[in-house]
């Protein structure tokens, strides 16, 4: 029976949480997409300071090796290691707190209500923090939001000027 993405994801950050511990890099995202019989896995990584590209060889390289001997992927895939990029995505409630002051973009499944009753999917502004689960954002129109966590579908730092 094939594997599930999110099951051969959850598999390959167990495997590669050690490798990147200790490099002091941390695993923002991992993604596995299918292309027909082919298929890729990316893993994004960062660190304090920025990734090198020396830094994507040196895990693509212990973490290739692993790979191969757990045999976790059964088809034929390219492994890709790389950095998170300027948009960087928002997924632990760690980034809510580490990225305070930053300008992001908030999609949520629902629409929620900001502070002067506008209602709305998607939220830009700068990120005020997480407070008792939930996203504060003062928003680029001037009022503020408060968004419920686990109702986010996406959110990432937009690039500012």
């Amino acid at each position: 029976m094939a594997k599930s993405k999110d099951s051969i994801c959850e598999q390959v950050g167990k495997i590669a949480r050690p490798i990147l511990d200790s490099k002091h890099i941390e695993l923002v995202d991992i993604e596995f997409v299918r292309m027909g019989k082919e298929a890729v896995l990316r893993l994004f990584i960062d660190k304090e300071g920025g990734i090198a590209l020396d830094d994507c060889a040196d895990v693509s390289h212990e973490l290739s090796a692993i790979l191969d001997v757990e045999e976790v992927i059964t088809c034929n895939y390219t492994l890709e290691i790389s950095s998170p990029g300027l948009d960087r995505p928002l997924k632990k409630p760690e980034d809510y707190l580490r990225y305070v002051g930053r300008l992001v973009k908030v999609r949520t499944y629902d629409q929620f209500l900001d502070d002067a009753g506008n209602k709305r999917k998607t939220f830009l502004g700068t990120l005020d923090g997480l407070v008792d689960g939930s996203i504060r954002i003062t928003l680029r129109e001037g009022q503020t939001a408060s968004i419920p966590l686990e109702r986010v579908a996406k959110a990432h730092l937009e690039f500012e000027l």
